[in-house]
């Protein structure tokens, strides 16, 4: 099992990056993708989430109205799409999947991705 995350960078603040996660060796139509964030002497945060279908289920609240989770089940890849960017959303970003649609703990998603740093400047 691989989940491959990138489109990660720098940006100034305002600016946009959207995140992609590449699957593979799962059924990924079967699972819910999951975005979280890390950020130097930080845990480990959710982010937000979408289910099997497309439907987004979650947003930490700091996001809400600035990211959009997606994905396009034919090309196993879930996407965030990240705008109007702050120097505090500045982590390594990864996706995570899960068979559990109410996930938002780490330690509920059972594949990860290697991280994708995301650097926002002031």
């Amino acid at each position: 099992v691989q989940l491959q995350a990138s489109g990660g960078g720098m940006v100034q603040t305002g600016g946009s990056l959207r995140l992609s996660c590449l699957a593979s060796g799962i059924t990924f139509n079967v699972y819910v993708m999951g975005w979280f964030r890390q950020a130097p002497g930080k845990e480990r945060e959710f982010v937000a989430s979408i289910s099997w279908d497309g439907e987004p289920i979650a947003y930490t609240d700091s996001v809400k109205g600035r990211f959009t989770v997606s994905r396009y089940n034919a090309k196993d890849t879930a996407y965030l799409q990240m705008d109007n960017l702050k120097p505090e959303d500045t982590a390594v970003y990864y996706c995570a999947a899960t068979p559990f649609r109410q996930a938002m703990r780490p330690d509920e998603y059972s594949y990860w991705g290697q991280g994708t740093h995301v650097t926002v400047s002031s």
